[in-house]
């Protein structure tokens, strides 16, 4: 049974970006480009809570990456790092061209992938990435297991501006999610049993609260603005969080 929805859910995020007029490879919806890089400044900040993520040189994997635009922003601002994009979706993948153009840059390598069966060799990256798609990754448990696997020994994965929550807020947070967008199934990561799992894979994790107000709605705003002005109150309500995984050396 339980196959049986990770099955049909993962068919619906494929499809959607087929099916999706404004997401489709076919599509050159202006309103759509400028939305997804409204999100750049919330990449930026998530990211720089980790200090040099992108050594030079580095080999950079970015799971459930939609049309690619994130690695196309960071490999215009890291040029000698080397960045491999994947998706579930071929036909999310299929327009990042779009991106590569709008940055004037080259992905090194691009396929369509599920987040726990990723077609590459063992310890292959020294970065992995998601920016808020790791809450789509149904099988976390398989998906950190085979992150360990393709990460070099060093090497960290991050998830990025994720949305995140204890496991008695958890039915709630879920229902508003999928309340406010529907076209896909969303999900919200119960961060304790999230770390509980990285590190039964062997992973070093570290999770922190990242209540950002970049692309927020006003009473999203005021929610969030509380949550930095009150820290304890991310303990206890749905936040969103970055999580760092590190394969030991």
């Amino acid at each position: 049974m339980e196959a049986n929805r990770l099955e049909s859910k993962e068919a619906r995020e494929i499809d959607y970006w087929r099916t999706m007029p404004s997401e489709s490879p076919e599509s050159e919806d202006v309103g759509t480009l400028l939305n997804k890089i409204t999100d750049a400044p919330n990449l930026l900040e998530c990211l720089a809570r980790f200090g040099n993520v992108f050594p030079e040189g580095a080999e950079v994997l970015e799971l459930g990456a939609g049309q690619g635009w994130a690695s196309c922003l960071l490999k215009r601002m890291h040029p000698k790092a080397r960045f491999t994009v994947s998706d579930i979706s071929e036909y999310a993948v299929a327009s990042i061209h779009k991106w590569e153009h709008i940055f004037q840059v080259k992905a090194e390598k691009t396929f369509a992938c599920k987040s726990y069966e990723i077609p590459s060799g063992d310890a292959a990256f020294d970065v992995i990435f998601a920016f808020a798609s790791a809450h789509h990754f149904g099988a976390h448990r398989k998906t950190l297991a085979e992150i360990k696997r393709v990460l070099k020994p060093g090497g960290q994965c991050l998830y990025l501006h994720e949305p995140c929550c204890r496991r008695w807020i958890y039915k709630a947070a879920h229902r508003r999610v999928n309340r406010t967008r529907d076209t896909v199934p969303e999900d919200v990561i119960v961060f304790p049993k999230l770390v509980a799992i990285a590190k039964e894979a062997g992973l070093e994790v570290e999770f922190i609260f990242t209540p950002t107000l970049n692309k927020r709605l006003p009473f999203e705003f005021l929610y969030y603005f509380a949550m930095r002005k009150i820290p304890f109150l991310q303990q206890l309500l749905p936040c969103t969080g970055c999580f760092r995984f590190v394969r030991p050396a």
